[in-house]
Parts: structure tokens; C-alpha cells; sequence
């Protein structure tokens, strides 16, 4: 069972992936991830991408699909994994789609978390951080028994950068131009698979559940 995950930034793929991947025992896997073992390890494709990333500079296509590929390799994926986070353009699907062909498999399911815009922006920008102990919290969702203050260390809260409503729409912005196009790709490949992302989230689980099969 190959899955790829796919959505907007703050759609809730990320936690899906994982749910998935402890419910069939199958790896989760993030090309962050990646590239942290792989540098930390010493590879020599660690020891390229680090060269970039040292420098400021995107890792190149051809040598995320060649980390993504070693990764998939792995005893532990025999039985299928959870892909988070990639593919995020055409070229990098296509030369995942080409390195999996050499590898005589291919993807399965590519699982899309649809959430309009409005609801990522509400949501992201709902959520606060907590200054002392990194504790996060949202004003709507998770909020804390004093406003403004962690229930934790009793420091106060804050909206991090990254939240800030003019920020996410930027990200999603770069999301529908680049990545946006991934749905079409999948979708001709017939393993596309949509589902609410604005419902609750064991719902969500239970809506993927049906299409992967208990």
C-alpha cells in the first residue's frame, strides 16, 4: 500500500499520514526526515544535499527523488508506506513515478485533504505558541483555561509569524501554482482519492479508512 499524501499547507495531511501509518504499520515518511538521517548517517546523498543546504539552496529534484527512492528501498517499506510532503511539483512526480517503474512497483493511492482556503487561514491563524515551553495551543479548538496564558509553564501566548493570516495566504498561494497541479496528474493516473478535510478529524481517518480498506 504506496500512499502519498496531498493538501494545502495546514490541511491536516501531516497528522493523517500518521494515523495511517500506525494503523497498518507502514512507515510515515517526510523528506525532512530524510534528509536529517541521511546527513546525520554521513551518506553520500546526505553529504550532496547538505552541500546545498549549507548554502542557502533548494535540493535538487533529481537528488530528492534519488533520497526518496533509497528511502522506499528499505526493509521496512516492503509493505507499502506514507508518503508526507512529496511529490510537491510535476517533475518530482514524474521522476518518482520513473524511479519507482525501475524499482517494478508504483504508487497506489494519492489521498487528497480538501479544505477551502478560508478554513486553513482560520484555522492556522487561530493558533497560538507559547513563548516559555513551546506548548501550542488554538483559540477556538484547544484553548487555554486563562486566555492569553500557558496552562503549562504560565507564560504567555503568541501568534507565531508563520501563522499570520497574510503569511498562509502566501503559502497558499505557492501551493495552488505549484502543487495544485499534482491533483490533475494523480487523478489521470486514476489513483486519486478525495476527501473532506473540514470534518472532524477522526472523520477524516474514518473517510480513508474506507477507501484503503480495513
Amino acid at each position: 500500500m504506496k500512499i502519498i499524501m496531498l493538501g494545502a499547507p495546514g490541511a491536516g495531511k501531516g497528522t493523517q499520514a500518521k494515523k495511517i501509518a500506525d494503523k497498518y504499520q507502514i512507515p510515515h515518511i517526510s523528506t525532512g526526515d530524510i534528509f536529517r538521517a541521511n546527513i546525520k548517517n554521513g551518506t553520500e546523498l546526505g553529504t550532496k544535499a547538505k552541500s546545498y543546504m549549507d548554502q542557502g539552496l533548494l535540493v535538487p529534484d533529481e537528488l530528492v527523488v534519488d533520497l526518496v527512492a533509497d528511502r522506499v528501498k528499505q526493509d521496512d517499506c516492503t509493505n507499502g508506506y506514507v508518503l508526507d510532503g512529496f511529490p510537491r511539483t510535476i517533475p518530482q512526480a514524474e521522476a518518482l513515478d520513473k524511479a519507482l517503474e525501475g524499482m517494478g512497483t508504483k504508487i497506489d493511492y494519492a489521498i487528497n485533504v480538501e479544505v477551502p482556503d478560508e478554513n486553513i487561514i482560520n484555522r492556522m491563524s487561530g493558533r497560538r505558541a507559547c513563548v516559555g515551553c513551546g506548548a501550542t495551543y488554538h483559540i477556538k479548538y484547544i484553548p487555554t483555561k486563562v486566555e492569553g496564558i500557558c496552562d503549562v509553564c504560565g507564560e504567555k501566548l503568541i501568534l507565531r509569524d508563520d501563522d499570520k493570516p497574510e503569511t498562509v495566504k502566501k503559502r497558499l498561494d505557492v501551493y495552488h501554482e505549484q502543487t495544485q497541479p499534482l491533483i490533475d496528474y494523480y487523478e489521470k493516473a486514476a489513483v486519486l482519492k478525495e476527501v473532506d478535510g473540514t470534518q472532524d478529524m477522526e472523520d477524516v481517518f474514518k473517510d480513508i479508512v474506507n477507501i484503503l480498506g480495513a
